[in-house]
């Protein structure tokens, strides 16, 4: 088993990451909040990043919504906006390190090949890579991505709100770092983008809990230090699914919000743990976080 063990004696410095491909709702303002008070209740700095890693989708006019919007609440990043989309070079050369490292290898299956594989169903889950192309690509065939050698791995790490987490990397197998087309992805992108800004704590939702051995690997591969890690609870709709961007915006051009942001902000703290008292309804985002700031013990408030 491989432990990560995260840095913990540097000064704190968290991060939110959203995706222009929609504008902001209620889900990511929650993560947007609880990283912004992790980072700030321990005196540290709250960066901003904008993961245009899918570019097609990506449009400025949504990365200007969220960012007028984020400030409608009070949210204030420190520093400059960084940006995926300027990070190739970084990205290429960490994938030169994990080819150097004999980590990677080129992979020419389909998803459509990958999916006929799959011994049994996998509802909602991702089917496991089989590891067709790990010894090497048939004849004939070309690249259709680069991927990174689980080898049976057991990874084991610990995260302020569901504690020590252990799991094979079996159960998804061997991963996809890069595309043929020359994109890298998501996995490798974010530990290189976290890496490139110092990152050291990575508040975000549940959905991406899965995520997170793969990306300790790599960090462990790279040789960088683990940032701390707390997954936050998923707000969800009635029948239990995660938001997409089209549920729930909080996005200003949304005519039901203007005007209701502290009251959508002490909904987030509350959905968060945090017990918003009676004497503060009616004030504005900035005394909502100031009171949150110092109250804030988020692992605490959302233990399971």
């Amino acid at each position: 088993m491989t432990v990560g063990r995260a840095n913990t004696t540097c000064p704190v410095i968290g991060r939110f990451a959203p995706s222009p491909t929609g504008p902001l709702h209620t889900g990511s303002l929650v993560a947007a909040v609880g990283s912004w008070l992790m980072a700030k209740a321990a005196g540290g700095q709250w960066l901003l990043r904008i993961d245009d890693l899918d570019g097609p989708r990506c449009r400025q006019e949504f990365e200007d919504d969220i960012l007028r919007t984020m400030e409608r609440f009070g949210l204030c990043w420190d520093g400059s906006i960084t940006r995926q989309s300027d990070n190739g070079t970084a990205y290429a050369e960490s994938f030169e390190q994990l080819q150097k490292l004999g980590a990677v290898y080129p992979c020419g299956c389909s998803r459509a090949e990958i999916a006929r594989s799959a011994s049994a169903p996998h509802p909602g889950e991702e089917i496991p890579y089989p590891g067709t192309c790990r010894s090497g690509l048939s004849a004939g065939r070309e690249p259709r991505a680069w991927r990174l050698r689980t080898d049976g791995m057991q990874i084991a790490f610990d995260d302020l709100r569901h504690g020590r987490i252990a799991t094979e990397l079996d159960r998804t197998g061997d991963f996809v770092v890069k595309r043929a087309e020359g994109f890298f992805a998501y996995q490798l992108a974010v530990v290189v983008d976290d890496h490139l800004t110092g990152v050291n704590q990575v508040v975000r939702g549940d959905d991406l809990l899965d995520s997170t051995p793969r990306q300790v690997l790599l960090h462990q591969l790279l040789g960088w230090s683990l940032p701390v890690y707390c997954h936050l609870p998923l707000v969800t709709g009635p029948d239990g699914a995660k938001l997409s961007k089209r549920d729930n915006t909080v996005s200003l051009a949304d005519g039901r919000v203007a005007g209701k942001e502290s009251e959508l902000l002490v909904w987030g703290l509350r959905f968060l743990g945090l017990a918003v008292p009676d004497a503060l309804r009616g004030s504005d985002c900035a005394e909502l976080l100031s009171w949150a700031r110092e109250a804030c013990n988020l692992p605490k408030c959302i233990a399971k």
